[in-house]
């Protein structure tokens, strides 16, 4: 069976603040979790792909953004 993941290793792990990661749940933002009964928890590998997805690339060009 996959180990997963409390809020306070999450924290940990990544140097983001316990109350963030609340927040984020909050929100509905953030790191997917998986929530059974009271307990929070976190795969490991959502873990891993949330970072990869907001990692920027500083070698690639800039992104224009138009105002409208």
């Amino acid at each position: 069976m996959k180990l997963f993941l409390t809020e306070v290793e999450v924290a940990e792990k990544t140097r983001l603040k316990l109350p963030t990661l609340r927040n984020h749940r909050h929100l509905h933002k953030g790191i997917p979790y998986i929530k059974i009964g009271r307990s929070v928890r976190y795969d490991p590998d959502d873990i891993e792909n949330y970072i990869r997805r907001h990692r920027v690339d500083t070698e690639a060009p800039p992104v224009q953004v138009f105002a409208k």
